[in-house]
């Protein structure tokens, strides 16, 4: 009995499942015999639409679909060019001292950062030796000034001869000269400040031998500042000394003008550029030597230059060209249309229009890219330029 009553269920099931089967199958083939009879249609449609278009060109232009788009006008204004370049702030009073003599460091009676003034004794050196020659050569000069006072009594009283009154003269002023030298050279084993400044750095110790050409202390003065600046020699020829120039520390967070105060007559043979000298002023406190600073150095102007967007020029196999916007020919409405131009200077995301544009067109902004010649456009921007009546 239950074999029975289980081959009855089973056998429901699926006269059940085949009945929905059947019905999914009538439903995609009603499908495919609905989208055989749209193309078919569309394809009537598209056939009609061409024939027509080609009896009637304002139909086609009617029934063309459009893209939207923004415009904007052509600017005219005072176009310049800038260069940009690097620089760095130089002090004409950035030095390091050394010592004028080889000799041991007896004292730096100055530390860094300490301001000192022209003059300031910065180090000393152990002169000991000159000192006891100068005071061995002290002694012998007066006795030789007693014996020469004594020699001249006696040559005013005609007594003696004139050889002897000579050789005592002679040797006081042979003696003085020898002090005079060795009280010039213990002057350089003290250590002065040649111009009134800052101690930025201390690079001996008390003990330590110091010889020339070793540096000792550097010593910085923050007057006096100018920022120097490398400039190829394919601008040779375009700045001349009173050009202004902008000025930005970045590090600063500081803008200022000033102009070129100098411009280099030679060019350097290791990287073909020239150098300029731009004047800074004494009252900014934070200027350091070696601060980086960058230049715009104007070397182009036009005045009433017709200026667009360098991104909206492309190029084709004529060159450079805009689209821009006009009235169809055909019904109503707006087409675009390729302008070829030729272009100028560029600097800053504009560029001049040196040929190819009046200054009344209305340029197609957005959407540049998604038309072509011909192409029927919606302006969507509001207050667009309106379009010029002989257009």
């Amino acid at each position: 009995m239950k074999p029975l009553l289980l081959s009855l269920i089973v056998a429901g099931l699926l006269v059940a499942c085949g009945g929905d089967n059947s019905e999914l199958a009538e439903k995609k083939q009603q499908l495919k015999t609905y989208q055989q009879e749209l193309a078919a249609l569309q394809e009537q449609i598209t056939t009609l639409e061409n024939e027509i278009a080609e009896a009637d060109p304002a139909f086609a232009q009617q029934t063309q679909k459009t893209t939207l788009v923004t415009t904007l006008p052509v600017v005219k204004k005072t176009f310049e060019h800038y260069i940009e370049v690097r620089g760095s702030v130089t002090s004409r009073n950035n030095i390091t001292i050394s010592a004028e003599a080889p000799a041991m460091v007896k004292s730096v009676p100055v530390v860094e950062g300490e301001s000192v003034r022209k003059g300031q004794v910065l180090a000393t050196q152990n002169a000991e030796t000159i000192r006891r020659n100068i005071q061995e050569l002290q002694t012998s000069l007066e006795l030789a000034q007693t014996r020469y006072n004594r020699q001249k009594n006696l040559w005013d009283q005609n007594i003696g001869t004139e050889f002897q009154y000579l050789e005592a003269k002679n040797s006081v002023e042979s003696l003085e000269r020898r002090i005079a030298s060795l009280q010039a050279q213990l002057n350089n084993y003290i250590v002065r400040a040649p111009f009134s400044g800052t101690i930025d750095e201390v690079f001996v110790k008390e003990g330590e031998m110091a010889q020339p050409g070793f540096p000792m202390l550097r010593l910085v003065s923050l007057t006096n500042m100018y920022i120097e600046s490398d400039i190829s020699e394919a601008f040779l020829g375009e700045f001349q000394q009173g050009d202004s120039v902008m000025v930005e520390f970045p590090s600063l967070n500081e803008n200022i003008v000033s102009s070129i105060s100098s411009v280099g007559k030679v060019i350097n043979e290791n990287n073909r550029t020239f150098k300029i000298e731009i004047k800074l002023p004494n009252t900014m406190e934070l200027l350091r030597p070696n601060l980086l600073a960058v230049l715009r150095i104007k070397d182009y102007q036009k005045p009433n230059a017709l200026v667009v967007p360098t991104k909206l020029i492309l190029e084709d196999a004529r060159g450079d060209y805009l689209f821009i916007a006009k009235n169809a020919e055909e019904g109503e409405g707006k087409v675009a249309a390729k302008q070829h131009i030729e272009r100028g200077q560029t600097y800053k995301n504009e560029t001049v229009i040196a040929s190819g544009l009046q200054g009344n067109e209305v340029i197609i902004d957005k959407g540049f890219r998604e038309v072509a010649e011909g192409i029927r456009i919606n302006i969507v921007n509001e207050g667009a330029t309106a379009l010029s009546s002989n257009q």
